[in-house]
């Protein structure tokens, strides 16, 4: 066995030279639930303990407690070759001005103490609201300016991830959930990283600790007081629940006694071995327990085809998550440490509202913003009685950019974001869709337009039609117009 001093390293960027597990700093919020903070230079003791062993990386958030104070105060410390800070910016919905994002950048600078962020991860709630990818761009400025040194997102999805990439955001990151438990990010998003220079931080790869020796063979726990369990347990119950946790658990037991390492060690590696993967976050339980020489270790063995046999074998006894990345914050099932968000995203405003028809009393309307729709003289959506049709849309940012102009997927995606968002306006859902149309001016975007309709339509199944045309009026790919219609009471009523 190789002995390692060190973590494995990897350069994410010219930029960014980083450890191949980074210490993660979310459990700061959760020790700090109760009120009392954490000293911040006890805290700063605490880390600088991780970056002599190597693990120089630190993740933390806006929202994770005192962690971008504490780490700050190592940084001071620091002086030529510093520790890294990595943090995330996570904004309620709303307009996205170059004042906001800016505001947003500045307090992040003042919390860690320095004059450049060197990775700003940026996260948002529901991408209905479009102003996410005003968010990006102005990002994009204030690191031209040399407040970032780069920009990442987190729990994007791959159509996401697509959206911002194609319009010209220079993601280098996006930090998801991903563990022999979550094994989502090793398919759509893999598949766009091959494709880009984005690379993908893994959280959550040890569970919360449930990925250890002392959950092997033990009963299913009847009550959990951390978040962080609470979190990584819906992930459990959701896959197929205790007894297929424990068949991973059992298999990865085994692969560890072989290569004389631990469970956390057996599953960190097998998140790293995937090409997709630049580093694996491993949270830090500050002032109570360190698990640096553990960590070690991981790099001191590699799995085999044998090794990775067994692991697909128990994985046989589990389901997938639902959905994509992401999806667990924005959509049933919520697998949060809260649990059902639906009430918080209940509180997010709406980019449109609906207003009553002048000239019908059975009748409402939307109305964007466009100048077009006053010179043309239409709504964004029109609601008649419970019929719902809303007007050709295009992928269409602030008053008239086009967004991922070369890329049709990807406009698919923006428009179908804003078709929902009209259809919300009206109490609507994707579910109450019962008709598309799409217009598209190269044949050859037949299928990348059908899989971001599918994306969104593929449970729901409404009629569609498909249709290429010559061109469509400022040099857009697709327009997509949509019909809905909501379900009566006595519907409901019956179940229908």
């Amino acid at each position: 066995m190789t002995d390692h001093r060190h973590p494995d390293r990897f350069q994410l960027s010219e930029n960014l030279n980083i450890s191949r597990v980074l210490t993660g700093l979310w459990q700061v919020a959760d020790i700090e639930k109760d009120g009392e903070t954490i000293d911040p230079n006890t805290g700063g003791d605490w880390l600088e303990a991780y970056a002599r062993h190597g693990f120089d990386t630190f993740d933390m958030a806006d929202h994770y407690g005192s962690a971008e104070i504490i780490a700050g105060h190592l940084l001071a410390r620091s002086a030529d070759t510093r520790p890294l800070a990595f943090t995330k910016w996570c904004p309620p919905p709303g307009p996205m001005t170059a004042d906001v994002v800016r505001a947003g950048v500045e307090e992040r600078l003042h919390r860690l103490g320095v004059d450049r962020v060197d990775l700003l991860q940026f996260h948002w709630w529901s991408f209905q609201y479009p102003a996410w990818l005003d968010a990006l761009h102005e990002l994009t400025r204030l690191r031209e300016e040399g407040l970032i040194a780069e920009i990442g997102v987190t729990n994007f999805d791959a159509a996401h991830l697509q959206v911002a990439l194609s319009d010209g955001v220079p993601l280098l990151t996006n930090q998801v959930s991903f563990s022999l438990v979550d094994r989502r990010a090793a398919h759509q998003l893999s598949d766009l990283c091959a494709r880009t220079n984005v690379r993908l931080l893994a959280y959550g790869t040890l569970c919360g600790g449930f990925l250890s020796e002392r959950w092997l063979g033990q009963a299913e726990p009847s009550e959990i007081t951390d978040w962080s369990k609470m979190k990584y347990k819906r992930f459990i119950d959701v896959t197929g629940g205790w007894a297929g946790f424990q068949s991973i658990l059992s298999a990865a037991d085994a692969i560890a006694k072989k290569h004389d390492v631990s469970i956390p060690n057996v599953a960190t590696r097998w998140v790293l071995d995937h090409p997709a993967i630049a580093g694996a976050i491993v949270g830090a339980r500050l002032g109570e327990r360190v698990h640096t020489d553990d960590n070690l270790r991981l790099f001191s063995f590699a799995l085999d085809a044998d090794d990775q046999a067994r692991l697909a074998e128990a994985f046989d006894n589990t389901t997938g998550v639902p959905g994509d990345c992401g999806d667990e914050y924005r959509r049933p099932p919520f697998l949060t440490a809260s649990g059902d968000l639906t009430h918080h995203l209940e509180t997010i405003p709406l980019p449109h509202t609906a207003t009553q028809s002048p000239h019908r009393t059975d009748g409402k309307q939307v109305l964007s913003g466009s100048k077009w729709e006053d010179i043309a003289g239409y709504a964004r959506a029109q609601q008649i009685g419970n019929r719902i049709l809303v007007s050709g849309t295009t992928a269409t940012a602030g008053a008239d950019r086009i967004v991922a102009s070369a890329d049709a997927e990807a406009q698919t995606t923006y428009v179908l974001d804003k078709i929902l968002a009209a259809l919300a306006a009206l109490g609507a859902t994707a579910e109450d869709v019962v008709r598309t149309r799409i217009y598209i001016v190269d044949e050859a975007d037949v299928e990348a337009v059908s899989l971001a309709h599918g994306r969104v339509f593929g449970a729901i199944k409404p009629a569609n039609t498909l249709i290429v045309v010559a061109s469509l009026i400022g040099g857009y790919r697709v327009e997509i117009e949509a019909e809905a219609c909501l379900e009566s009471d006595a519907g409901r009523d019956q179940g229908l």
